[in-house]
């Protein structure tokens, strides 16, 4: 695995610095992806470089910025001389209830959540074809049953979740594409959305009767990448069992 090297958008924090861990400590390259994150992207690339020299670069690039895609693509493949995989983890993340929805949402929503990982998938796939690599999406438990009030997030993550499977058929054989829905993992941190009391409704409502880890999610990565050389075009919840109840 040591040879391999995968790119993490939105990889400078939270679940995407928890799985460029993972995934590092497992011997794979990291290429950590950030955009207005650079700080925290770079101390992150210094950790993993001092538990193992030459062994994570740093790419910054906007998403929105379709233009920018296959650039970004080819300097995370040229950072190692390969790209064996591609985790579409960035994503915006808001409420946005009926009424109040602008082009300006929409555009962030669907722009970070589905087109982004289109066509970054797209312009990855050349260099991921050579290296029979595999694509990992994160999509989310409400692309199946919506989040109220949060509407376009949901239909953003539906899409992500048809485009999971969509590509999954269009790539094969050479190129593996899977996704990870997480559930309840890590609560926002603007702390506008989930009072406590909706906290506590949702961790009750999972059968696990917990939060997950960032590293739940990044295990599961880790699995689809690596560890999963017959699955495609599955999208695996990391939910604690939540979307049986929901």
């Amino acid at each position: 695995m040591q040879e391999r090297a995968v790119l993490i958008t939105g990889a400078a924090r939270r679940i995407g610095a928890a799985t460029a861990r993972v995934l590092h400590a497992a011997g794979a390259r990291i290429v950590v992806h950030c955009h207005r994150s650079r700080a925290a992207a770079d101390a992150l690339a210094d950790e993993l470089n001092r538990a193992r020299p030459d062994s994570c670069a740093v790419v910054q690039a906007d998403l929105l910025q379709a233009a920018s895609l296959p650039r970004l693509a080819e300097d995370a493949a040229r950072a190692f001389g390969r790209l064996d995989g591609l985790v579409n983890n960035a994503s915006s993340f808001y409420a946005t209830p009926l009424g109040k929805i602008g082009l300006a949402e929409w555009e962030d929503l669907i722009g970070s959540n589905l087109r982004a990982p289109l066509f970054l998938s797209q312009a990855a796939a050349p260099r991921l074809r050579e290296a029979r690599g595999a694509i990992v999406n994160i999509v989310d438990i409400h692309a199946e049953r919506p989040l109220r009030d949060f509407v376009v997030y949901s239909v953003a993550k539906a899409g992500l979740a048809g485009l999971t499977r969509s590509l999954a058929l269009e790539l094969a054989p050479e190129i593996r594409v899977n996704g990870v829905a997480p559930g309840a993992i890590l609560w926002p941190e603007a702390g506008k959305h989930f009072s406590s009391d909706e906290r506590a409704r949702i961790t009750q409502q999972t059968p696990l009767e917990r939060v997950g880890s960032p590293e739940d999610v990044a295990g599961a990565v880790k699995y689809l990448l690596f560890d999963a050389p017959f699955v495609t075009g599955e999208i695996i919840a990391v939910d604690g069992g939540r979307r049986l109840l929901l």
